[in-house]
């Protein structure tokens, strides 16, 4: 089951959303409706070219010194 990144236009907030079926997402904080989906990096892990395991996750692709999974976890 997909979760998705959201930002609302309502009240300018970011926010996580697992999504079923033909679930419309809602701001948790302001009820609102009025979101729109964000881009967002997905985690995974491969084997590299040599065997290696390579891992990547949205906190790798993310600021610097971020430690979230995600960029609306951290809120930058």
């Amino acid at each position: 089951m997909p979760i998705y990144e959201y930002h609302c236009d309502k009240c300018n907030k970011d926010f996580e959303c697992l999504i079923i079926g033909s679930y419309q997402a809602e701001c948790p904080d302001c009820k609102s409706s009025d979101v729109k989906k964000m881009m967002s990096a997905c985690g995974f892990m491969s084997k590299g070219g040599g065997g290696e395991t390579v891992k990547a996750s949205a906190g790798a692709s993310s600021c610097g010194g971020c430690t979230a999974s995600s960029c609306a976890g951290c809120g930058h």
